[in-house]
């Protein structure tokens, strides 16, 4: 984390030399105010309390002075600090594989970025600002406890290991328990999250108390260690504040009797010593609760630096595809084949989901894949671009093996719409121009034509500039759906895949869809998930997928001859003999 603060050393520097300067000036007015004692007051020099009294105003202005400086300062480099932090650890969750993200939750994620980084943020400015103050309060007010008398430096040295015992004691014990309070939060980011995202079947299930009591077992949990880390380190402050008075007893007992005795101490020392001791064992008290943040940043660093520090799983290839074009065939573009592929996901203890597939999808041709639920199709096409890497064989793009790509010159030549039509809280050309950011208007439109939104797009009030809302809940499903295709037709690619998302598209619309993308898009490559018949059957070739193999390859007229899933599945979607 250190290499964060380097960029912002020239501001670590200048904030503790302020720090400095302000802490001196504290440092003096019990001295000061000794002298004003002794020899104003007890000698009735009122020239001097004054001459003193205007040098005591000035030095308490020239440290305000120091310390608003230490303290802009200090919050440049915090506050700079958080946000390159910040920035590197959002970098690497968007460069994380699927596995890991499925490993670590949305709401864990979503605390790291924000109160991690904020406690780490924090140690960093207590650090600067007052680790630094502290510490030369407690060396220069030695010095000038010892100037004052060495007995009173002897009683601050014999309640200074008390002191550090009772720190000790209770920041060891709070450390674990500080890592259970940021994991229950990420508990309440996770139910917080999910009800946010599905609000709507919350309220169409009237689960709202349901989900409340969730959220109070979730709050609950966190409150509960949270009030025993607080009430573990409620006892660290009254303990140090019964040493702190005991010592200043002792000073007062020492000082009263040395006075009294007729010693070389003055009623002013003994004011200026109980002023340091209490300044000395402030600054300890103070230490503590720094140590106290300290310890909440480690705990919130092992956390950040847990995922900064994640192995890239799907790692680049060493193939660039810039410059060695000449090892590409131009019939080959757009090409997959699948080798004896076999797939099982990282956590999913071996099962295979996927087996022994093979199949070669020539540049230009659409190959459309159907099946029951869960035999495995949106599997198939989430290897092509590598969001999982495959357990056994090999996948191929071009002639190449998928992973001898680099990721971003592999993911460029495919556009995939999901399942999940994901829409941003921006105009619909925004969302659109998301394939293409150089896009032209004209290139935006002729994308929405292919994809059969240009109507309702055109149809409403603000045309392209219409705001669409969060998640796209301005829009319905199909609507959704057709954006995203058009999105996806936008960007420049050799390979278009449809995962099931011509699903919320009446048939009428689906058939004019890829009617245009036969005429339009005539050299890429498609393949089309889909659970219709209707969707299919004009592909140049169906693949029926059956417990995670392919069971039957060909054209709807040979599938309806050779493969009685595909027969089944036609069946119970159309009357006997019908046409579609």
């Amino acid at each position: 984390m250190m290499k964060y603060l380097k960029k912002y050393w020239f501001f670590c520097l200048l904030a503790p030399l302020f720090m400095i300067g302000e802490v001196s000036m504290d440092l003096i007015q019990p001295d000061m105010m000794a002298d004003i004692v002794d020899n104003g007051v007890l000698k009735s020099d009122i020239n001097l309390i004054i001459t003193v009294g205007i040098r005591m105003i000035l030095f308490v202005m020239l440290g305000g002075f120091a310390g608003v400086m230490c303290g802009v300062f200090a919050n440049i480099a915090a506050q700079g600090f958080g946000n390159d932090l910040r920035k590197d650890l959002f970098s690497k969750i968007m460069s994380l594989s699927f596995q890991q993200t499925d490993k670590i939750s949305t709401g864990s994620l979503v605390t790291r970025l924000t109160n991690d980084v904020t406690q780490v943020q924090n140690m960093v400015m207590m650090s600067v600002r007052g680790l630094v103050r502290n510490s030369v309060m407690f060396v220069g007010g030695i010095l000038m406890l010892y100037r004052q008398s060495p007995k009173f430096a002897v009683i601050a040295a014999c309640g200074l290991p008390f002191i550090v015992v009772f720190v000790t004691f209770f920041l060891k014990k709070a450390s674990p328990l500080f890592a259970i309070v940021q994991k229950k939060l990420d508990g309440i980011n996770n139910v917080m999250q999910e009800d946010v995202a599905g609000a709507r079947v919350v309220k169409a299930y009237v689960k709202e108390e349901h989900e409340l009591k969730r959220f109070d077992a979730a709050n609950e949990a966190l409150c509960t260690e949270n009030l025993r880390v607080q009430t573990l380190l409620a006892f660290m402050s009254p303990c140090m504040n019964i040493v702190l008075n005991l010592c200043i007893v002792a000073v007062i007992l020492v000082g009263g009797m040395t006075v009294k005795n007729g010693g070389s101490m003055t009623p002013g020392s003994v004011m200026a010593g109980i002023t340091y001791l209490s300044q000395i064992l402030h600054g300890v008290t103070f230490m503590a609760n720094i140590f106290q943040t300290f310890t909440r940043a480690k705990a919130s660093a092992d956390r950040i630096n847990e995922v900064l520090n994640s192995p890239e799983i799907i790692m680049d290839g060493t193939y660039e595809e810039l410059g060695n074009k000449r090892n590409d065939r131009a019939d080959q573009k757009g090409e997959i084949e699948f080798r004896n592929v076999s797939f099982a996901y990282p956590e999913s203890s071996g099962e295979k989901v996927l087996e022994n597939i093979s199949f070669t999808v020539k540049q230009g041709e659409t190959l459309a894949i159907i099946g029951a639920t869960g035999c495995g199709k949106s599997s198939v096409v989430k290897l092509i671009p590598r969001f999982y890497d495959v357990t056994e064989g090999a996948i191929f793009v071009d002639g190449r093996n998928v992973k001898d790509y680099k990721l971003k010159d592999l993911r460029k030549k495919i556009s995939i719409v999901l399942q999940k039509a994901e829409l941003y809280s921006r105009p619909i050309e925004a969302n659109i121009r998301w394939g293409k950011k150089d896009a032209t208007p004209w290139e935006i439109k002729s994308a929405a034509k292919i994809a059969q939104a240009d109507d309702f797009i055109c149809a409403s009030k603000y045309g392209y500039h219409t705001m669409v809302s969060e998640g796209g809940h301005s829009l319905s499903g199909g609507q959704k759906q057709r954006i995203s295709i058009a999105r996806a037709v936008l960007k420049e690619h050799e390979i278009l895949i449809f995962d099931d998302s011509t699903s919320a598209l009446d048939l009428k619309t689906e058939a004019m869809l890829y009617e245009a993308l036969r005429t339009q898009c005539p050299g890429t490559t498609k393949i089309i998930i889909a659970q219709r018949i209707a969707s299919v059957k004009d592909a140049d070739r169906i693949a029926v997928m059956d417990e995670g193999r392919i069971s039957a390859l060909g054209t709807h007229e040979e599938l309806m001859r050779n493969s009685e899933i595909y027969r089944d599945i036609y069946k119970s979607q159309l009357k006997e003999g019908g046409e579609f």
